[in-house]
């Protein structure tokens, strides 16, 4: 044990490699999937408050930043939504203020992208898809 005062062997910087390694697996350990997504998910809300200029700091705001936040928020939200119970309300009484700022913003998301080509007709040789067509390539779902 070390005798200097500033010694507190909690502080990362006096542990060793092993001492750290060891740490970081028992945080694992204890950690949930469900935990780093909700936190995931503040994280993308607050983020796009900010980024939407809705918390008060003179920020210009960045309406694809405030886009992908929402898009991310909505694609995890149904997945933590058990987790949180109650609290899921509040989330998407967050989600919902940052899509009425980015609606009221005048900020349009881009246009779906267009397929190179038309999926109804079949693939050129040479195309990528053309294994997939041509039956050569086995994908699950699709009949053989």
């Amino acid at each position: 044990m070390s005798t200097d005062p500033d010694f507190d062997p909690q502080d990362p910087d006096n542990l060793t490699d092993e001492e750290l390694r060891a740490a970081y697996e028992a945080e694992l350990a204890r950690i949930r999937v469900d935990d780093v997504l909700i936190q995931t998910l503040v994280s993308l809300l607050n983020l796009g408050a900010r980024r939407a200029g809705l918390t008060g700091e003179d920020e210009q705001p960045d309406w694809e930043q405030v886009r992908l936040a929402i898009e991310g928020t909505r694609a995890l939200l149904p997945l933590v939504e058990p987790v949180l119970g109650p609290d899921a309300k509040q989330v998407r009484d967050a989600l919902s203020q940052l899509q009425l700022a980015f609606a009221r913003s005048g900020a349009k998301p881009p246009a779906p992208a267009k397929p190179e080509r038309d999926p109804a007709s079949p693939p050129k040789p040479g195309d990528p898809d053309s294994a997939v067509a041509s039956g050569r390539l086995w994908v699950p779902g699709q009949p053989t």
